[in-house]
């Protein structure tokens, strides 16, 4: 089984993410900015949902219709910028699970060091989508997706706002069975780790911290 990468090419979504690079955006405006994006690119990450027929009753008669047929999802963020995205997808899925995986970078070698994994006892029977705002080396959404197949997840997806190259290779590399879903894929990696032109640290411009 081999990704798919799937970039977002909607005007609205593409508008808001002129928007939250734009370095003259505010927090506020920032954190509202990027629940937006989430819940737009949800409607894409969702679509091929499993769907049931049921029997219901308007005003006007009895119908038969479609609705999910009852999968299991569950919401995974990437601390801490992940958080960003969570409320824009409850607002499209308000029953699924939300689990948390908390990692950081080493300022030396780049790779990633877990901190905190907590995640929803039935993982193994639910979909899963992994969020983070920035898919930049790859080696913090590569090892949190490791984490949770080794926690018997299987069924998972990868949302992020803004992707390097570098990191989508990395990921289709460590984890072909995972889809990975983009609001834009820029240009390059710094010598910093940074995705250029990105939109800077993510978490920072969230959470108003430096």
């Amino acid at each position: 089984m081999s990704n798919k990468v799937f970039i977002m090419d909607h005007p609205l979504i593409q508008h808001k993410v002129s928007l939250i690079r734009d370095i003259n955006t505010g927090v506020k405006e920032f954190r509202e900015l990027v629940e937006e994006i989430a819940m737009l690119m949800g409607y894409e990450v969702t679509r091929n949902l499993p769907l049931q027929q049921v029997e219901i009753e308007t005003p006007v008669s009895r119908a038969k219709t479609n609705v999910i047929s009852g999968k299991k999802l569950a919401i995974i963020p990437i601390l801490r910028a992940g958080l960003g995205m969570v409320d824009g997808m409850l607002k499209l899925i308000p029953a699924a699970k939300v689990g948390h995986i908390g990692l950081y970078r080493d300022p030396e070698s780049l790779d990633p060091i877990e901190y905190y994994c907590k995640l929803p006892t039935d993982i193994e029977d639910r979909e899963l989508i992994v969020v983070d705002p920035m898919l930049a080396t790859g080696g913090s959404a590569s090892a949190a997706i490791q984490f949770i197949k080794e926690k018997g997840g299987s069924n998972i997806k990868f949302m992020c706002l803004i992707a390097s190259p570098e990191g989508v290779q990395r990921v289709c590399k460590d984890h072909p069975d995972v889809d990975i879903y983009c609001g834009a894929v820029d240009e390059k990696l710094n010598d910093h780790g940074y995705i250029v032109p990105g939109l800077g640290d993510a978490g920072d411009r969230l959470f108003g911290t430096k």
